[in-house]
């Protein structure tokens, strides 16, 4: 099957999304997605003007070389713009593989080790109380793991709150102020409150967001231990690798890293060292499924789960390839999922379902989703940025 057409798609129904679409001589097409959010005109670009020429005239069915062409080949290699790019590529190659083959993608990963894939989403909320209602509203719908963030006292915007984080078109960045000693008096105070109100029988976790220093991310990890997190996720910035060491040393709170990663190279200190319990790269930032099933192989060897990141700002197509792999990984440990905005539906059709608790995917062959080109033209792209934080003395902070 000869690569015969690349198409870029950038589209915004209710977000921006980068998505692509590969088409064969055979007639056979895949669809993939290399959204960046905050970031997605440098990827089309890189993909309209560096990327599409090389895969004219390419075998489709060679997923591997291409992918090995395609990191290795620009000797300029990864990052998140180039690996997103890479992932749109990825994705699409392994949808048309499965057409070709009529079979779903979990199937040619080996097929199912499991019926379902694990889902949490978020409750968020202004008070503890909010928090809680909006945590009981998803366990009535049958979610069995529940992200829980809210406000803290003093700031302004805080991550996860649900406040100041929507994309704001022409604007520029919302700035978000924060600061490390309320956000560590705040959160144990949350789940001890969602303990008491909810009980134990749901796991409940929490998102730190790469806020912390490794020793602050060390007393969180401590104290939140009384109330059993499912994980506490992204502890601290994904530079230094090492820094995990001290958490790891003082607390016993499963830990969770990955969403800023964009290689399996930057996952394996962690890795085996077994100092995190669950790797929640992004499929989409990575280089997509071939990558991705690397990083979950070597992540079984150290009792190490995944938990791929499964944001809003990700396509349901990424969507449906997290749960096909999920499905195949035999190491899965839980899905993050959200709903997406109604007008999504309108540009991409298909994507995981959720009941009772789980994830699944159909058994179309391939990813089971397709794009309506013609829809997504009625959604131009409006730029749009992630919030910018700093802290009370005006300096730059992680957000």
């Amino acid at each position: 099957m000869t690569i015969t057409d690349v198409r870029v798609i950038v589209t915004c129904p209710g977000r921006n999304f980068v998505l692509l679409k590969i088409v064969t001589d055979s007639g056979l097409y895949g669809v993939g997605d290399g959204t960046l959010n905050g970031r997605e005109l440098a990827v089309a670009e890189c993909l309209r003007e560096h990327i599409a020429p090389l895969l004219i005239g390419r075998d489709a069915d060679c997923i591997e070389d291409i992918w090995q062409y395609l990191f290795r080949g620009a000797y300029w290699r990864g990052g998140p713009v180039l690996n997103s790019a890479l992932a749109a590529v990825d994705l699409a190659l392994w949808d048309i593989k499965g057409k070709r083959a009529g079979l779903p993608v979990y199937s040619l990963l080996g097929g199912k080790t499991r019926q379902g894939a694990l889902a949490y989403t978020h409750a968020t909320g202004e008070t503890f109380g909010e928090v809680a209602d909006n945590a009981r509203r998803f366990i009535e719908q049958g979610f069995k793991v529940v992200r829980c963030q809210c406000a803290i006292p003093g700031t302004v915007g805080t991550y996860g709150s649900g406040r100041g984080n929507a994309p704001t078109g022409e604007a520029l960045p919302v700035e978000e102020t924060w600061e490390p000693r309320p956000y560590l008096q705040t959160v144990p105070r949350l789940f001890a409150h969602l303990r008491e109100t909810l009980g134990d029988e749901v796991e409940l976790f929490h998102d730190v967001h790469e806020r912390l220093t490794p020793i602050q991310a060390a007393r969180l990890g401590k104290e939140l231990e009384p109330f059993h997190l499912f994980f506490l996720e992204d502890p601290i910035r994904p530079e230094h690798k090492e820094s995990f060491r001290v958490i790891r040393q003082h607390t016993t709170t499963p830990l969770a890293m990955g969403e800023l990663f964009t290689s399996k190279w930057e996952c394996l200190p962690l890795i085996t060292e077994q100092l995190i319990d669950f790797i929640r790269c992004d499929l989409a930032h990575v280089g997509g499924i071939t990558e991705a099933r690397k990083i979950a192989a070597i992540a079984e060897c150290y009792h190490v789960q995944t938990a791929w990141h499964g944001p809003p700002d990700i396509s349901p197509i990424t969507h449906a390839a997290n749960v096909h792999l999920d499905l195949a990984t035999p190491n899965f440990g839980v899905q993050e999922w959200v709903v997406h905005p109604p007008e999504t539906a309108d540009v991409i059709h298909g994507g995981p379902t959720f009941a009772d608790g789980y994830l699944h995917v159909s058994d179309a062959p391939g990813l089971g989703c397709d794009i309506d080109e013609q829809a997504a033209a009625k959604y131009p792209y409006r730029r749009a940025y992630l919030p910018v934080s700093r802290r009370a003395d005006g300096s730059v902070q992680d957000w």
